[in-house]
């Protein structure tokens, strides 16, 4: 039966514990096939948990006095856009994997990411104010989704102050690691909410092909500058102001240049100091 579907067919094979097919038969028949299950040992597990708790969530927050299908839709739709949203660093850690990106394994997220509540909740509760059913609607819904967020993530609750504060006198900030996904997804996070310019040092080829790899939404020359540290003139440049702000120490010209290719934190600090970063 499998084999005879159309191009990339979707196969919900969702009962339990034993699926109606199992993913593996399923892929041995049609390597493109594209497999959700209810069991939690499959990529793309359906499960009830990342809609229920959150419909019923923002439905109270409002005062809803039915939960209808505009309610029901939004949920859902809020779901299918968390798939294709980036992964931030907390989220790939709740997943025990780095390699996280919507495709065929990835179409839905997992009933321990902690994001839905802030995503599912407010849709629902929009969608309840918009269509007319809402006793108690939302003044501010962009407070509401902050204050879900501060549920989940209780740092976000301390920093939130700082990151408003941020967000209203933008800088430039110089990010050395720039080849580490940690960094990556935390100068996506940066650009989203209009914390900072990126100014990104490390070797441009590895850090356009870590994007790409990650799924991220960053366009060099628009959404953030990168500096290439395989730049001999340009570290040429940097080592000099380096030694002569370093020679009355001790350090000598030809150090100055090593220690500039090997340490990306030191080219960030040159560039803050010739007013880039």
């Amino acid at each position: 039966m499998v084999q005879a579907m159309a191009d990339k067919p979707l196969i919900l094979a969702l009962a339990n514990p034993e699926p109606e097919i199992r993913p593996e038969a399923a892929k041995a028949a049609r390597p493109d096939s594209i497999i959700a299950t209810g069991r939690s040992d499959y990529p793309n597990q359906v499960n009830n948990v990342l809609c229920f708790p959150f419909i019923f969530q923002g439905a109270l927050d409002v005062g809803a006095t039915t939960i209808n299908e505009e309610m029901k839709l939004a949920a859902t739709r809020a779901i299918a856009a968390l798939a294709k949203e980036d992964v931030s660093d907390v989220v790939a850690d709740a997943y025990g994997r780095r390699d996280i990106r919507f495709g065929a394994e990835y179409l839905i997220p997992a009933p321990f990411d902690p994001r839905p509540i802030t995503a599912v909740a407010p849709a629902v509760a929009e969608a309840a104010m918009t269509s007319g059913i809402a006793t108690r609607p939302l003044a501010d819904l962009k407070a509401y989704r902050d204050r879900l967020q501060g549920f989940v993530y209780r740092s976000d609750t301390i920093m939130q102050p700082v990151f408003a504060a941020a967000s209203k006198v933008q800088k430039r900030v110089a990010y050395a690691e720039d080849e580490d996904d940690r960094v990556l997804r935390a100068v996506q996070v940066a650009v989203e909410e209009g914390l900072a310019e990126p100014l990104l040092i490390g070797r441009l080829e590895v850090i356009r092909t870590k994007i790409h790899q990650l799924g991220l939404r960053l366009t060099e020359g628009c959404d953030y500058q990168a500096v290439n540290v395989d730049d001999e003139a340009h570290l040429g440049e940097l080592a000099e102001d380096y030694y002569q702000l370093r020679r009355r120490h001790g350090l000598a010209r030809d150090t100055a240049l090593a220690e500039m290719r090997r340490n990306n934190t030191l080219i960030g600090a040159m560039l803050v100091g010739r007013g880039r970063g």
